[in-house]
């Protein structure tokens, strides 16, 4: 009964208050809608890798070549680069020769990151293989993550536009 009388002198304090300041009950009550939905509404989405030497889906091939160089094969839909004797990376381009995607590869995981660098949390085994993949919606892209297993092991991260 107590809880009752103190929402009732509340409700009606609030009332007096919006006729006052010429506030309808209907714009306090949207305000309080309004704060209610930005206090809840999720963080942006921060991925934890998304690019590869500052290449990244949607690039253009000028860009991504002013990146990483010279590609070492390239054809009208994709470049492909040898950085090193355990790394490569190839770059897949749409029709209008722009990066839909970025996948590298890692022999023996020589110089790959840290899976939980790259796709947080832990892997899981599937087909074989540690893998995990996530999905950016707001951002437009997902990235990959998988590491084979058995005697030949290699780490392939993809990123790629949706």
């Amino acid at each position: 009964m107590r809880n009752l009388k103190r929402n009732l002198i509340g409700i009606a304090l609030a009332g007096l208050v919006c006729g006052v300041f010429g506030l309808s009950t209907t714009a306090s009550a949207q305000k309080t809608k309004a704060r209610a939905a930005f206090d809840n509404a999720p963080a942006a989405e921060q991925p934890l890798y998304a690019e590869y030497k500052g290449v990244r889906p949607g690039m253009t091939e000028k860009e991504v070549r002013a990146k990483l160089g010279t590609p070492t094969m390239s054809d009208n839909e994709m470049d492909y680069f040898v950085v090193s004797d355990t790394e490569t990376a190839q770059v897949n381009y749409d029709a209008t020769r722009k990066a839909r995607t970025v996948s590298i590869d890692y022999a023996g995981g020589v110089g790959a990151p840290d899976h939980k660098t790259v796709v947080g949390g832990e892997l899981e085994l599937k087909n074989g293989s540690l893998y995990k993949m996530v999905r950016y919606e707001s951002l437009g892209f997902w990235i990959s993550y998988n590491r084979t297993t058995g005697p030949v092991i290699i780490v392939t991260i993809t990123l790629q536009k949706m």
